[in-house]
């Protein structure tokens, strides 16, 4: 999951994807966030996961690249977290910084040099997801492709006006009524990251994120 950020924040979502994380829940990442401080001294950073614990099999990570303009970014800082089977968190800011402890209360923990806080436990998930809805969107647009809607040179498909007040109309309701969504009372495993500016941004003030989960 990537993402620009420059003087705004960013968010990108998925869900339940590919079957190697599907059958691991704790290795799928929902969500990622990213947002800064209004002093603009600190970066925050989220990462939700399906699972309702964080594995202790898995590194959790936040990529920050940094650079003085859009797609030229030329230094990477990672932060690191993985947790025990008392899911006791360890997670580390680069080589500037480390923390260890439970992460699960609303304070968190603060790193050694106090650079960075990390929290991380169960929150009510943050993304609402009309899932009826889009599939009821899906079928419309299933079935004007069968029955011969134009596609681009790229595959992307060329929808009429009708059509594509309809797909608009079903997506912005569930069973003909107001949109409800479907993720109401669910509740994912969310690490949240705040850094200081001054450790992911080495190589310029515009910061490329993106969230990875990996097997050290």
């Amino acid at each position: 999951m990537l993402f620009i950020l420059g003087a705004r924040g960013a968010d990108a979502s998925d869900h339940l994807d590919t079957p190697t994380v599907i059958a691991d829940p704790s290795a799928d990442i929902a969500d990622l966030f990213a947002w800064m401080s209004p002093d603009g001294l600190r970066l925050n950073l989220a990462m939700t996961v399906v699972a309702q614990r964080f594995s202790d099999r898995l590194q959790y990570v936040f990529h920050v690249g940094s650079g003085p303009r859009f797609g030229e970014t030329t230094i990477d800082t990672s932060i690191v977290c993985q947790f025990d089977a008392a899911n006791t968190a360890e997670c580390w800011a680069g080589d500037v910084d480390h923390a260890r402890g439970d992460a699960s209360k609303p304070v968190g923990i603060e790193g050694q040099h106090r650079r960075f806080r990390v929290f991380a436990g169960l929150r009510d998930d943050p993304f609402f997801n009309n899932v009826k809805g889009t599939r009821d969107a899906l079928q419309v647009a299933s079935a004007a492709l069968q029955a011969g809607a134009s596609v681009d040179a790229a595959g992307c498909p060329r929808f009429d006006k009708t059509t594509s007040q309809e797909l608009l109309e079903r997506w912005r309701h569930t069973a003909g009524g107001p949109a409800k969504d479907f993720l109401v009372g669910w509740k994912s495993s969310s690490l949240v990251v705040s850094v200081d500016l001054g450790v992911v941004d080495a190589g310029g003030k515009l910061l490329a994120v993106w969230g990875a989960i990996y097997k050290p």
